[in-house]
């Protein structure tokens, strides 16, 4: 991972697998522009993670950030939220209130899940985008903003456009630059160094004697599809951090929903697409377990694996893993 400090800075982004990877080597070119950022991803892969680390390493850092939840703000108080208003603009307006807009002036504002808002917001909104003007309620005079804009969703925004759910205009406004992060189960690879630091972090904040996680504890955790990606892994890792009596996390310590722990292979057209699918999944996590208990050591996994290492190495490319990731797993 290159680029700014924020970026190289685990406690934001963790995480060595390439998909993860290609969108973070994006994160300097367009921290240095002002053109609006799409960020898409399912919930709790990270997107205002991605969003602090776009502002943190672009010119505004030493300004605001201010995330927004499109999805808390009622229809109605979506204008004065964003613009403010004066004194008097209504009947409760007892004095004049700056909105998010002027709170965020010379940083960053965050529209997360900006595909719940309106039609009428998403109007409104993009009046504003194409000229950086709004007027707050009950002001007769407009107001420039000096803002950098990030938009984030956990919807498809391109089929929100098709089904006339989301303004086609307003889609390419903000989707000039796009940020797509991928789900946890498509980079397992970074489920042991994720896991790792989630446990040396809870362990220190609070003051538990562990220090690593065991063999059946991590092909547990490989096992599980994340439903709820990166945030519920920290959420089970946390759990687990407090209320294990072991220095070291083991299997019985790590609470998951059972009926996920195995993947339903009824959909699959035979038994022999079962049998291969069941056999990569478990040659992948296998190797996964064996390298960060070793610490990327490929002469030590292959001879606790017992193949050579040519043989073992071949199973490395054949799965794309790399040596490096798991030097940096614990």
């Amino acid at each position: 991972m290159r680029g700014g400090k924020e970026i190289l800075n685990r406690e934001l982004l963790v995480g060595e697998s390439e998909s993860f990877l290609r969108e973070i080597r994006k994160i300097p070119l367009y921290a240095h522009s002002d053109t609006p950022v799409l960020i898409s991803g399912e919930t709790g892969t990270g997107k205002e993670l991605f969003a602090r680390a776009v502002h943190y390493n672009s010119p505004r850092r030493g300004k605001p950030f201010i995330p927004v939840n499109c999805g808390a703000l009622p229809n109605h108080l979506f204008e004065n939220e964003l613009f403010g208003h004066v004194k008097g603009a209504f009947t409760d307006a007892s004095s004049t209130e700056r909105g998010l807009i002027a709170e965020a002036e010379g940083g960053t504002l965050l529209l997360d899940e900006i595909n719940t808002l309106s039609h009428s917001a998403q109007i409104k909104l993009l009046r504003f985008l194409q000229n950086r003007e709004y007027r707050p309620l009950g002001s007769s005079k407009n107001r420039v903003a000096d803002v950098s804009v990030i938009a984030a969703t956990n919807s498809d925004l391109k089929q929100c456009v098709e089904a006339k759910r989301f303004r086609e205009d307003l889609y390419y406004r903000i989707n000039a630059f796009s940020l797509s992060l991928p789900p946890l189960r498509e980079r397992t690879d970074d489920i042991p160094l994720l896991a790792t630091h989630f446990l040396m972090k809870y362990a220190i904040q609070h003051a538990r004697n562990i220090s690593q996680i065991s063999f059946d504890g991590l092909r547990k955790l490989l096992q599980y599809h994340w439903p709820g990606n990166v945030r519920e892994l920290e959420g089970v890792i946390l759990r687990a951090v407090i209320t294990s009596s072991s220095p070291e996390l083991q299997s019985t310590d790590i609470d998951l929903p059972i009926h996920d722990e195995q993947k339903n292979i009824s959909h699959y057209s035979s038994f022999q697409e079962a049998k291969s699918i069941a056999i990569n999944d478990f040659e992948r996590a296998y190797l996964t377990i064996i390298l960060t208990a070793h610490q990327g050591n490929i002469t030590q996994a292959a001879k606790i694996a017992g193949k050579e290492r040519r043989s073992f190495q071949r199973l490395l490319q054949k799965h794309n893993l790399h040596r490096n990731t798991f030097q940096k797993a614990v």
